[in-house]
């Protein structure tokens, strides 16, 4: 398997990215055994309904970049705050900004409400690095659709140098990429809106001699508007955007039926990582493990009451 950086990239347009160390995503075959406990004490716990506030938190000590060396008196970015921004917009909600998407549509960030929203902010001029970033989230995009459906959720790619990142510019960025993947926009608006957007993305960016130094980062939007999770690096592992669009296509309640929320929940625990492939798939193990373990405890519950009455009706006699 091969090890991506999962730390955030601060974004300098000289050619080079520069990443801090960080824990890869491993797969133990160890997780199978703790999804049925945990797919088990989920089921039968708080009537299968899942709580929408379930995230952990961000282990920011594990993405917190290292200062970078001969850094240049023009640069401000400081990517440790830059880094502490990021995360502290977690849990906020949104504004309803107006956007304008490639075709020239006008668009309000309310409509995208409803289902989870991925969010990334790149500049047009940018050669290099935005460039790959998105056609890496392309590819992961590909690879969640397949897992949590079609339209399980939307993404944007919102140019953050609003003089240049027109709506023509977005179109013909995503065209060089190519991405024409459904429900992915390219979108462009002023700078009041991109002000308020991006304090609220907890994006910082600033202006360097060949573009601009910023972390870069996707964010995961919950449904209802509200950040749920901040991703970085430029080629960041599969896991790490799949896992929280998972957690809030399947985990929600999406209607009052038990049966639907009990399939949601099945689906969350037992919809796995295979990192051989990068690809995730339906364990149908962890499916059949769980019912063997509730036959088993429904096996001794009966053997233990069936003894405890025989032995009633001893002391009776």
């Amino acid at each position: 398997m091969n090890k991506r950086t999962t730390g955030p990239v601060r974004e300098r347009e000289t050619g080079q990215a520069q990443a801090c160390p960080a824990v890869p995503f491993l797969y133990d075959s160890s997780m199978h055994v703790k999804k049925s406990l945990i797919l088990f004490l989920g089921l039968i716990g708080a009537g299968f309904m899942a709580s929408p506030g379930m995230a952990a938190p961000h282990d920011t000590s594990v993405h917190a970049p290292s200062q970078t060396a001969g850094e240049g008196p023009t640069s401000k970015f400081d990517q440790k705050a830059a880094l502490a921004v990021s995360q502290g917009v977690i849990g906020k909600s949104l504004g309803d900004y107006t956007l304008t998407a490639a075709d020239g549509r006008n668009l309000r960030m309310a409509e995208f409400r409803g289902k989870p929203l991925v969010i990334s902010l790149i500049y047009t001029s940018c050669y290099h690095i935005c460039p790959t970033t998105t056609q890496h989230l392309a590819k992961v995009v590909r690879t969640a659709r397949a897992a949590l459906g079609p339209e399980s959720f939307s993404v944007l790619t919102i140019g953050f140098d609003t003089p240049k990142d027109t709506p023509p510019a977005m179109r013909q960025f995503a065209l060089d990429q190519n991405v024409n993947i459904a429900h992915w926009e390219f979108l462009s608006t002023d700078a009041a809106a991109m002000a308020g957007l991006t304090r609220e993305l907890g994006f910082i960016a600033y202006r360097a001699p060949h573009g601009f130094d910023h972390l870069i980062q996707a964010t995961v939007v919950d449904a209802q508007g509200k950040i749920y999770r901040q991703v970085y690096g430029m080629n960041f592992n599969t896991p790490l955007l799949v896992e929280p669009l998972k957690e809030l296509v399947f985990g929600a309640p999406t209607s009052s039926s038990l049966l639907s929320n009990l399939s949601s929940r099945i689906k969350l625990f037992c919809t796995v990582y295979d990192p051989s492939s990068d690809q995730y798939r339906f364990d149908y193990s962890i499916f059949i493990g769980f019912f063997i373990g509730l036959g088993s405890i429904g096996t001794v519950s009966f053997l233990l009451i069936r003894e405890w009455r025989r032995n009633r009706r001893r002391k009776q006699a």
